[in-house]
């Protein structure tokens, strides 16, 4: 224990010197940079159909749907990995960054919809006479992607300064944040919310005026994903490897010696907890337009499950792991789902018990394994 708080130790209190990644970190960056930037592109809109380098729209959106859960999958790495709070209610945040992008995206079908009115055909065909006044500012793109940071924000911060300060811990935490989501996913399948209950929000038109569909509307959606997925990682690099992020790190192995220093764990746990629920957010708000509907079963207990089983497939702790295990889960569940889709749950769980029993670092721990490097080496090649 003394070593967690030891100024001489791996483990100090003390920032990280150099450079935030290592030569082969900023390869790996670059590359990725590359390929969302340049190389998807090409290949998807500028490579014939018929070409066997031709990458469809179907691979594109799926890929951008992952790197959207990758996201996820980072946010919870932060509080997880690096905090020691586990949350299975992140899939709420998640939702309510896609009901906030919805909202703006059904406002913008206007009267192209099939009742030909101003207000969604949800509310029409609901004989609601006027929008309600959650959707007061649902026609301003700015006014609701600050909403969408604002509101899972603002539930993200007060659910946590009463859970934090009534010292909730462990598995009592990860029951109560599950039944956030799960409280909140039977309010947004109740018609009168106003938030299209079972069915959510779906046939999407436009986004600021420009037709949703069309494939250069859809690559830059992707672009725009993976350039935040990127941007999200080097902070949460620069997190971990600030004092902040040491301290993070030292509550994690031990809350109470780190009290008895003088550091207020509250108000760290608080503000990395709102930090990585703003993340799913925004996840959230981009997913929405690239797989085309939304709706209350992105609030499931099974939807934030799966977002710790891909920070743990891949790695808890590492930052590049969680997003390799959603990458690897997601694409598992698309082929599994295709070819065997009686099967794609056991193998789920199988999954989940194998690397609990087995694969306690993830992936990335059974890479750094294979090559014969020592934990500092694979934290390193993790970054």
């Amino acid at each position: 224990m003394g070593a967690v708080l030891n100024s001489s130790s791996d483990f100090s209190l003390q920032p990280r010197r150099g450079l935030l990644l290592g030569l082969k970190g900023w390869t790996g960056v670059v590359a990725a940079l590359i390929t969302v930037a340049v190389l998807v592109p090409v290949l998807n809109l500028l490579v014939p159909a018929g070409s066997a380098l031709h990458l469809g729209d179907y691979y594109v959106a799926l890929v951008g749907k992952i790197m959207c859960y990758a996201i996820c999958a980072l946010a919870m790495d932060l509080i997880w990995g690096y905090t020691g709070i586990l949350s299975l209610g992140h899939g709420l945040f998640f939702a309510l960054g896609g009901y906030g992008m919805g909202m703006y995206l059904m406002r913008q079908i206007g009267t192209d919809g099939q009742y030909r009115s101003q207000l969604p055909d949800f509310m029409v065909f609901l004989n609601w006479k006027e929008l309600p006044w959650t959707w007061t500012l649902s026609d301003s793109f700015i006014a609701q992607m600050l909403l969408v940071i604002l509101v899972p924000g603002l539930l993200a911060f007060v659910f946590g300064y009463f859970a934090f300060r009534s010292r909730i811990k462990g598995v009592y935490f990860s029951i109560i944040t599950q039944a956030l989501t799960y409280a909140a996913m039977l309010l947004f399948f109740r018609n009168e919310t106003g938030f299209g209950g079972n069915n959510g929000f779906t046939d999407f038109k436009r986004i600021l005026s420009i037709p949703i569909a069309q494939p250069s509307t859809r690559m830059v959606l992707f672009v725009l994903t993976g350039l935040t997925l990127i941007g999200f990682f080097l902070m949460a690099r620069a997190i971990v490897n600030s004092k902040y992020g040491r301290v993070l790190q030292a509550i994690r192995d031990a809350e109470s010696r780190v009290m008895f220093t003088g550091y207020d764990p509250i108000a760290y746990k608080l503000s990395i907890w709102t930090l990585s629920a703003v993340m799913c957010a925004i996840a959230g708000a981009l997913y929405v337009p690239q797989v085309g509907i939304i709706n209350p079963g992105e609030m499931s207990p099974a939807a934030s499950i799966e977002i710790a089983i891909w920070a743990a497939v891949g790695g808890r702790g590492t930052l590049i792991g969680p997003i390799v295990g959603a990458f690897f889960v997601n694409g598992a569940k698309s082929w599994f789902t295709q070819v065997f889709p009686e099967f794609w749950l056991y193998f789920l769980g199988a999954l989940f018990i194998a690397v609990t029993l087995f694969l306690p670092n993830g992936i990335v721990g059974l890479v750094g394994k294979l090559t014969g490097r020592s934990k500092k080496d694979v934290k390193e090649v993790r970054a």
